[in-house]
Formats: C-alpha cells, sequence, structure tokens
C-alpha cells in the first residue's frame, strides 16, 4: 500500500476544497458531497517537510525575516536539475502566489485601458486580475478538436500587432486543457511576441506535473535573445501542495523589468515571505522532495487512466488523457445535456463537486474539470457517484 493511498480528513481545517462547499455550490447540505473541483491535493505533505517545519518551531521566535538564500540556490539547482533552465538567482522576485504575481505583471507593464491577451479556455484568474486593474481583455480562443488544442497563430499574430495590446499570459502547462505546449509553439509564440513588441507572462506553475516519464521545457529556455521579454512564474504550492504556505517564484532575467516589478512591490508594500516559506523551499527542493515527487507522478497518472477507463463508458462522455497537471478535462457534449443539467445531476444525485468548463471562458462549455490528485478510494468513489449521476 502507498503512503499515498492514505486518506487525510480536511473537513473543519478551514480547507478552501472542503469546507466552502456550501457557499460556492449554495447547498443546504454540503456534508456527503464529495469534492473534486479545486485543483488542492488530498495527500499529506512529503514527510521531508513536516520535519523542516518542527524542526524550525523548536525556536520560539517567529520575528520578521527576509529570503532565504539556501532556499533561493535550492529552486535554482532544481529547476537545472528537473527541467534544464538555467537561472541566476539574482533573477528571481518572491510573491505570495502565482496570482498575485500575474497582478503585479498586469499593473506594472500595462496602463489601465491598454489590453492583455489571453487563449481561452483558461484559468480564471486570466480573465478576472486585468478586468479588476481596468485593463482590455483580448481573447484569441485556442483550436481544439476531439480534446487536443492548438494555437490559432494567424489571429495572435494579427492580435498583437495591434496597437493597445502590450501583455501575452502563457499558461504553459494548460490548465484546464492538462497538457505541456510543444517546443514548436512555444517558439512562434516568443517570434510572434517578440516581432509585434508583446511582453509574455508564462504561468508555468504545474511544470513538475509532468507525467509518463516527460520533461517540462521552459518558455524562456527555448526563446533564444527573446527570453529577456519573458516573465516566468512557478512555485512549489501545485507540486508539493502547499498553497497554504503562499509562495511563489517570478523569473525575470532583464535587469529593467526586475527593477520596474521591485518599485511595484515597494509602492504597495510588499512584506516579506512569511517564515515557513523558506523553510518549505530548503526542504521540499531536495533529493527527499524529488523522491516524494517520483512516488506522485505515477500515482496521479494510474489515477488517470482508471478514471477515463471507466467513464468513457458512459455515453457521450469523452477524454482525452492529459499528459501534465493532475486534472482531467471531460468533455460531455455528446450526451445533449446542457451545463445546468449535468452540474444539477452531479451535485444532487451524484453528490460530486467538479468544476463547470463555463469558468474557463465559452470555450469552456460543455466540459467539467475534475482533480483526480487524491487517494485512489476516493477517485474511485468519484467514479461511482459520476456514473450514477449519468446513468
Amino acid at each position: 500500500m502507498s503512503i499515498l493511498d492514505q486518506i487525510e480528513n480536511r473537513s473543519l481545517t478551514n480547507s478552501v476544497k472542503w469546507d466552502r462547499m456550501a457557499e460556492i455550490y449554495q447547498l443546504e447540505d454540503p456534508n456527503d458531497i464529495l469534492p473534486m473541483w479545486i485543483a488542492d491535493m488530498d495527500f499529506a505533505a512529503p514527510a521531508v517537510l513536516i520535519d523542516a517545519f518542527k524542526k524550525r518551531l523548536e525556536h520560539p521566535v517567529f520575528g520578521y525575516t527576509f529570503e532565504d538564500a539556501e532556499g533561493t540556490q535550492a529552486f535554482v539547482d532544481w529547476a537545472k536539475k528537473r527541467h534544464g533552465f538555467t537561472i541566476d538567482p539574482s533573477w528571481i522576485l518572491y510573491q505570495q502566489g502565482v496570482v498575485p504575481a500575474i497582478a503585479a505583471v498586469v499593473e506594472t507593464f500595462t496602463k489601465e485601458n491598454e489590453a492583455v491577451i489571453i487563449t481561452p479556455p483558461i484559468y480564471p484568474p486570466f480573465f478576472n486580475v486585468p478586468k479588476n486593474l481596468n485593463r482590455a481583455v483580448k481573447e484569441c480562443p485556442l483550436h481544439e478538436v476531439d480534446g487536443v488544442y492548438s494555437f490559432n497563430f494567424e489571429k495572435f499574430d494579427n492580435m498583437t500587432q495591434q496597437e493597445d495590446v502590450k501583455l501575452f499570459i502563457l499558461c504553459h502547462p494548460h490548465n484546464p486543457g492538462g497538457f505541456e505546449w510543444s517546443i514548436e509553439t512555444l517558439q512562434e509564440i516568443t517570434r510572434i511576441c517578440e516581432k509585434n513588441n508583446v511582453l509574455i507572462l508564462s504561468d508555468e506553475i504545474h511544470a513538475d506535473l509532468i507525467l509518463d516519464g516527460r520533461k517540462h521545457t521552459p518558455l524562456a529556455q527555448v526563446a533564444g535573445d527573446a527570453k529577456n521579454r519573458i516573465i516566468t512564474c512557478m512555485a512549489p504550492t501545485k507540486t508539493f501542495n502547499i498553497a497554504g504556505i503562499q509562495v511563489a517564484m517570478m523569473i525575470v532575467s532583464d535587469e529593467e523589468l526586475r527593477a520596474r516589478l521591485r518599485e511595484h512591490m515597494l509602492k504597495h508594500a510588499q512584506m516579506s515571505l512569511n517564515i515557513f516559506a523558506g523553510v518549505a523551499l530548503k526542504a521540499l527542493y531536495s533529493k527527499e522532495g524529488e523522491e516524494w515527487l517520483e512516488q506522485l507522478l505515477p500515482y496521479i497518472s494510474e489515477n488517470m487512466d482508471l478514471a477515463i477507463s471507466r467513464l468513457t463508458e458512459i455515453e457521450g462522455i469523452h477524454i482525452y488523457k492529459p499528459n501534465a497537471t493532475y486534472l482531467l478535462w471531460i468533455d460531455y457534449r455528446q450526451t445533449g445535456k446542457t451545463e445546468e443539467e449535468i452540474m444539477d445531476l452531479l451535485l444532487t444525485k451524484g453528490r460530486l463537486a467538479l468544476e463547470p468548463g463555463s469558468k474557463y471562458g465559452e470555450q469552456g462549455e460543455g466540459f467539467l474539470r475534475m482533480n483526480v490528485s487524491c487517494p485512489r478510494s476516493l477517485v474511485e468513489e468519484g467514479i461511482k457517484r459520476f456514473t450514477h449521476a449519468l446513468t
């Protein structure tokens, strides 16, 4: 039995995933709902992290701290080993998360009413963050055939030539689609954006969660001279499920861009990372952290295989296996059901909470996002509930 098979009771821990379903799904009684919606794993944290926290807790003072150079170097070494990504430690700026990093980049490098390009279906903050900052959001929808997505480069090129477009936000690996962009696609993105003087923010938070022996290719690593027009965001929070620790890295090779981001952080009185962030970086970006990850990846892949094989037995359900993340993008368009109908069936009959595809833009309509990063017995239960709801 794998340690990943152990069920951890997360109820009454202020877990967004488990304790806020009544509010999010407008349920009178959410107690028997199985949550497989938000991108939050249900596995215990690696032992190396727990031990590191315990050791730090032995010191009884928790005053002001600054970024830990050893933690930064641990990440730099990890990025080089895992992804072939060469990073100078001086390029790294810290944020409390990738979404705050997106906000910082949008606010620093665009003005009100200038435009940001996104490629739906896409992670909801890509829509919301720029809009909340009074920026225009221009959509260049991905082309989809049987669950496989590709760029519309002709439209993308035309859009990046528009005078008000200053920034493109890339999701790599893609969420919700669950795939790694090809090197050829990445290079064409950078070529077009460099030609048209558009800055790129590459959200690579799922970089470590590449499945079935594949490797992640950082955008900046294959961009050549254009790397200085790329800001890459990475974090341990998805890899090791430590979103509550609130730490992310912005990798900015260009000195002028870094200086402008630092100025933005000073203007907004951004504090240093919390005291446990540096502890987490040192502990997790290590041999022990890597060993834990190497157990996790095949487990997730097997969970996906199990769910796909069983759910696609249901008439009208199609799933293209992801090569990254722990998220299934379930195509139910051939069932003939509306989103409202299928969500109602899942919640009321199946007692199962998934994410409706419309959250990811109108191109997500007809899809559901399902998180399978949990003990296999819960995946089995989710499959049973989904099947019961739709049959």
